[in-house]
């Protein structure tokens, strides 16, 4: 997945906000809280950040194409890092950036998804 592919599938979801920051990072963000970042690539090449639960983060740590998330996971918070970008983990990475998305959206209030239009199912 390219970055504008990335940045085209993170805009489809509700009330989300791109900014780039952190060393020309794509930042998407929902009622202000990121869920997913493309960039932080040691090889210059994409790389994609997103939130996990306690289970797929585990999984994933140790799966091949997937690292903990620099900055992030040394902190003891659960984001993976996608480094395998050739292609064959694109439909992956929607499915675990869509999770990213309902985990950041729960966390916001209930009054704050309702102001934004979130419908959490």
């Amino acid at each position: 997945m390219k970055y504008d592919e990335f940045n085209e599938y993170c805009s489809s979801f509700t009330a989300t906000s791109h900014v780039i920051q952190w060393g020309g990072a794509h930042v998407w963000k929902v009622g202000g809280k990121v869920f997913a970042i493309g960039g932080w690539s040691k090889e210059g090449s994409e790389a994609y950040i997103f939130k996990t639960s306690v289970l797929n983060f585990d999984f994933l740590s140790d799966h091949e194409g997937y690292r903990p998330a620099p900055y992030f996971a040394n902190r003891g918070m659960k984001w993976i890092q996608q480094t395998d970008t050739s292609g064959h983990l694109d439909e992956e990475l929607r499915y675990y950036i869509s999770e990213s998305y309902k985990i950041v959206s729960m966390g916001l209030s209930k009054r704050k998804r309702v102001e934004l239009g979130i419908v959490v199912e």
